[in-house]
């Protein structure tokens, strides 16, 4: 009997519907009308068809949508794009966020990421959310991030520590501190946070973007990273500390660095990530260099998440003026994460 494995097809990509009144259905529904001009990889809507078709219509794309199910949607996907109906209703008034959507926002995260588990989709691709209309909603999460590890740990019963990395075509930054006070973050920061961060980022970078030795920089809290204290003592007392032990450890990670200096293009060279102190000093350089071509992961799940590194934009929901770049960097990321277990290894320079 023949074997006929090489002949099956990868189980498709899972996208999350959004907020309804923001720009993620139009992301969608322009991607798959792109198909034809660029590679993208098959992926179904987990959603409402019936709003989807709504959207469709005010964008004026001739598109056609067909319900399925996860294991229909590659095959359908030449010609349709594939809905995998949640059977709850979307209002979706673009512009004008609504609580009466956001159980078919949850709903949209919970399936694409059973689908996940359940081995009918390779990986998540979330549109953007607007949390504070899911909060009356009993969503008691930050965000997705958070959201998703609580997911990964009942679904699949293993800890899960939800890492933000974002990714750009010539840098990759992570935030050790994230959605906090600027001025809270030196009383937040302690060693065990770094190495934990640390560990996972040189685990996902070495299963899932195939980068057998990552390289790592670690940048300062302070200016000059402290200039050995006298511009601040978290630098020796809680930085460095955090990389000599991941040092012991056999990782390849390297700093304090300034955080002025790092970023440069001879200094992104010499590493293939950084972990940065808190949000902006890892966000604004990444986005500085590819707004549209950056693509959010989240690193520490047993599954590959990506997005789409933007806001809901409630201002161009419907408009057709949303650009569609970051989304479809998210579809190709996630698309090589979960294939062959690699994204592209080498940064543009």
């Amino acid at each position: 009997m023949l074997d006929r494995a090489h002949d099956r097809q990868p189980a498709p990509l899972a996208v999350t519907l959004g907020e309804p009144a923001g720009i993620g259905p139009d992301l969608a529904l322009m991607a798959w009308s792109m198909r034809d001009r660029q590679a993208v990889p098959p992926f179904f809507v987990a959603g409402d068809p019936e709003f989807l078709a709504r959207r469709a219509e005010a964008l004026g794309l001739d598109v056609r949508l067909e319900v399925c199910s996860p294991s229909e949607a590659v095959a359908l996907f030449g010609r349709a794009i594939p809905v995998v109906s949640l059977d709850c209703a979307v209002a979706g008034v673009p512009g004008a966020p609504s609580g009466a959507d956001a159980a078919a926002v949850i709903g949209s995260i919970d399936r694409a990421v059973t689908a996940v588990h359940a081995g009918e989709a390779r990986a998540v691709v979330t549109s953007p959310i607007h949390k504070k209309s899911l909060y009356g909603a009993n969503f008691t999460y930050p965000g997705h991030t958070e959201y998703l590890g609580a997911l990964a740990e009942h679904l699949y019963k293993v800890p899960a520590t939800p890492i933000m990395m974002l990714a750009g075509p010539q840098l990759r930054t992570v935030p050790v501190t994230v959605h906090i006070p600027l001025r809270d973050v030196p009383n937040a920061l302690t060693s065990d946070m770094i190495v934990t961060t640390g560990r996972i980022v040189d685990a996902d970078l070495r299963d899932r973007f195939g980068i057998p030795a990552p390289r790592i920089a670690v940048t300062g809290l302070n200016p000059h990273a402290g200039e050995g204290g006298a511009l601040g003592s978290e630098d020796e007392a809680v930085i460095a500390p955090a990389i000599a032990r991941l040092k012991d450890e056999g990782l390849d990670v390297r700093g304090p660095f300034p955080a002025d200096a790092i970023f440069s293009a001879r200094a992104r060279a010499g590493y293939d990530v950084v972990l940065a102190m808190y949000h902006d000093q890892a966000l604004i350089p990444v986005k500085t260099l590819a707004f549209d071509e950056t693509v959010n992961v989240t690193l520490g799940l047993p599954f590959v998440r990506t997005s789409p590194d933007h806001g809901t934009a409630f201002d161009l929901a419907a408009t057709g003026r949303a650009g569609p770049e970051s989304f479809l960097a998210a579809l190709a990321m996630a698309d090589g994460m979960s294939t062959i277990g690699t994204a592209p290894a080498d940064l543009d320079e």
